[in-house]
């Protein structure tokens, strides 16, 4: 299906640029959404954007006719929102769009992206599969419930369709190239170059933000209607601390990692607690705080079976991030 005209939502993200890369060198022709001209950082070729918000009905409207599938790598993912409101815009409001879009053009081809945390992170010995449900301190993060609510909306929608091909995806935490915010790669760039490093005591499922998208441009053949799927490292969960040393391996510098006390970091949680009572935007919260601390450990085995992924390592994801922005001369 080389020829496949697909509509692209969020393709000015990390993942976005990712599948729009992959897309392009399978020969689909591409349609991707901006808010503005000039958000995609890559050359011409065939795809082409339609500027406007992709929560407006006509502009989603606009953009998919003609396409035979939908790709949704948009999402609010910032920590430093106070209010539910903030995240279901993107997160709900916007699955709930593209299924009324898709019935209306008469598209039966959708993946959707969303997250591991909206799954229980397990443990070393038992790590979660795709059934796990939610777990603190995930089940308590606006934005992990934006999440999970967004994959029921594709969910249903994909009951109601059962000739559809509808997926939901759900990576690890991504790294590498076009993380053009930066997003995720804000991890990296905290102790980046740093002498010394204060690091959280917990670990996440790192995966190459390559590797994800790989995933989600075979979601649009392979994988099961109404399914989600992890997409997360076969290696599985790596420590904070452990991504520190390895970036400092990686890209030739040297540093002393220690772990942050515990005690420190619940105060920091809870002096967050009080200033976002007071309406301040800031990400230190005890809920977010608390997901540092939590070793996430994923069963990507059905994703990796299902659609197909390679398992780039981190340390190369790790030199894409900056090899990218030093060749962009991002600050």
């Amino acid at each position: 299906m080389s020829d496949m005209k697909v509509l692209l939502i969020g393709a000015t993200g990390l993942l976005g640029h990712q599948v729009l890369r992959l897309m392009e060198e399978r020969g689909m022709e591409v349609v991707a959404t901006c808010r503005r001209e000039g958000g995609i950082r890559l050359p011409a070729g065939r795809w082409r954007q339609v500027v406007g918000s992709p929560l407006d009905y006509q502009v989603l409207l606009q953009a998919s006719e003609g396409c035979e599938a939908v790709v949704n790598c948009a999402g609010e993912a910032r920590m430093d929102l106070l209010r539910a409101e903030e995240y279901s815009e993107a997160n709900v409001e916007l699955p709930k769009q593209i299924v009324r879009v898709m019935e209306e053009r008469g598209i039966r081809r959708l993946v959707h992206v969303s997250t591991v945390n909206t799954i229980g992170y397990g443990t070393s010995e038992r790590p979660a599969a795709e059934e796990a449900p939610m777990e603190e301190p995930f089940s308590s993060s606006l934005y992990a419930q934006s999440k999970r609510e967004g994959e029921r909306v594709v969910v249903e929608a994909a009951r109601r369709h059962a000739d559809w091909h509808a997926v939901v995806v759900c990576p690890g935490f991504m790294l590498g190239a076009y993380d053009v915010k930066p997003s995720s790669g804000r991890m990296l760039l905290a102790a980046y170059r740093r002498r010394v490093m204060l690091a959280p005591r917990g670990g996440k499922a790192f995966v190459a933000v390559e590797d994800v998208a790989e995933a989600v441009v075979n979601a649009l053949e392979r994988g099961e209607n109404g399914k989600r799927y992890i997409v997360a490292n076969a290696s599985g969960c790596m420590s904070i601390k452990d991504l520190y040393q390895l970036q400092a391996q990686r890209m030739g510098y040297r540093q002393r990692v220690g772990l942050l006390p515990g005690c420190l970091v619940s105060v920091a949680g809870r002096v967050g607690d009080g200033l976002r009572w007071l309406g301040v935007r800031t990400e230190l919260s005890t809920v977010n705080v608390r997901q540092l601390m939590v070793s996430e450990h994923y069963d990507g085995r059905l994703g990796a079976s299902c659609l197909g992924f390679g398992e780039t390592p981190i340390g190369d994801a790790i030199e894409s991030f900056h090899r990218w922005r030093e060749e962009n001369n991002i600050k």
